[in-house]
């Protein structure tokens, strides 16, 4: 007889699904939404539910400006243009992140430099320096899963090389390292709405900057016309540029800005309840043969976007992790993800042929292939990720999962 449900056996997890659902949303959100489309649904300028985001998002992460855009990856794109990046310049990028974190530079004609993580995933502050040409403009940040990258050792770097410091905090809502939130470091920060975010507005991002230069060439690339003719100073180069901008608008429709202006009042309580399940989730299990999980740094809040476990396959007789995760599954733990799209970049063929997509791009001296950067390749190939329920009764079906991750090591000889 087995006890494995992949060979026939009953599955660990009994709760029908879906099993997790982002973003919460209750009659006082559908409310808020249902009042917008009486009001309004397209909002040209910094009026109404636009403006009251925008002053929210500058409270909570006590910065002088925010400006909305329609995504995660316009703001990243608004944000390089923002910060003076051309044609030409090199930005040191993370070698593992989401794509959207690097590729708007293509559409700059600017060069994408990965650099080598952490075992987390995070930038290794250690290799940073060893990458810097007199082309390097900008070191990017990306806050992999939530949990902020040691910001110490990095805006160390940055201010020895005089680069910009620029920050992806899509996984990182409301998460701090020693005490500051993620996205205040640099120069700049970009923010993802997208659906599964920690703070969501369906669709949407988000730019934060303290700078006012900044601040104003954000409006110019993103926010051309009323919101450029409003906030650009009369006597600024670029005022004379409002009506047309960098010729693209990258504006949030209201529907998305109220409903991330509603989870944002939630924000801080939902982090409370993920912190509590990934406490449950950490001690549960440590110590299971095959899963390894790293300790989390006292000077370290994370989002827990995820929580991410490490595969040891030399604990379970070598056991590949296809058909460990596959045995997940079928435990009924569907919820247990392997990282698809965020990934390595010098997998992506973008980032290993980009002039097929952008002829002449100035890149030739920057070839990438499988094998460059075996930290981040390796922890890659060895993530499994868990999700991080926020409510006090999702800690059952949190217990279901565990189950099914230690009936698998427990029984993974039967797999082999």
């Amino acid at each position: 007889m087995t006890h494995l449900a992949l060979l026939g056996g009953t599955a660990a997890v009994t709760a029908t699904g879906p099993h997790f659902e982002w973003p919460p949303i209750d009659a006082t959100t559908r409310s808020k939404v249902a009042a917008q489309l009486d009001t309004a649904v397209s909002i040209a300028g910094r009026t109404g539910i636009v403006a009251d985001l925008e002053d929210a998002l500058q409270d909570y992460f006590g910065v002088r400006h925010a400006i909305t855009t329609s995504s995660g990856t316009a703001a990243l794109h608004a944000a390089y243009w923002a910060a003076g990046i051309r044609p030409g310049d090199e930005v040191i990028v993370p070698a593992w992140t989401f794509h959207a974190t690097a590729s708007p530079l293509f559409q700059l004609r600017a060069v994408p430099v990965l650099c080598e993580t952490t075992p987390d995933g995070n930038l290794d502050p250690q290799r940073i320096a060893e990458l810097i040409t007199p082309r390097t403009r900008a070191i990017m940040v990306t806050h992999l899963w939530g949990k902020p990258a040691e910001m110490t050792g990095i805006t160390a770097v940055a201010n020895e090389h005089d680069l910009v410091l620029l920050e992806d905090g899509s996984h990182a809502h409301g998460a701090s390292h020693s005490g500051q939130k993620a996205g205040t470091f640099g120069l700049a920060s970009a923010f993802s709405l997208n659906g599964p975010k920690t703070l969501s507005g369906g669709e949407g991002g988000f730019i934060l900057t303290d700078d006012d230069e900044t601040y104003y060439r954000s409006i110019a690339f993103a926010h051309y016309n009323k919101r450029a003719k409003d906030e650009i100073p009369a006597e600024h180069p670029l005022a004379q540029y409002a009506v047309t901008g960098t010729g693209l608008k990258l504006r949030i429709h209201p529907l998305a800005a109220t409903l991330a202006h509603d989870q944002l009042g939630r924000l801080d309580s939902y982090l409370a309840g993920r912190a509590e399940i990934a406490r449950y989730l950490t001690q549960a299990l440590d110590g299971v043969p095959g899963l390894e999980i790293a300790p989390m740094p006292d000077s370290i809040t994370p989002s827990w976007y995820g929580l991410t476990v490490t595969y040891r396959s030399d604990e379970l007789s070598g056991l590949p992790i296809e058909r460990f995760h596959e045995a997940l599954i079928a435990e009924g733990a569907s919820e247990f993800d392997r990282p698809g799209s965020t990934k390595p970049l010098n997998q992506l063929p973008l980032y290993q042929a980009p002039g097929r997509l952008f002829p002449g791009h100035p890149h030739a001296h920057r070839h990438y292939r499988d094998g460059d950067f075996p930290v981040a390749e390796a922890a890659y190939a060895t993530t499994i990720k868990v999700p991080v329920w926020h409510r006090e009764q999702d800690l059952a079906l949190a217990e279901q999962y565990v189950r099914a991750a230690i009936k698998v090591s427990d029984h993974h000889k039967e797999l082999l």
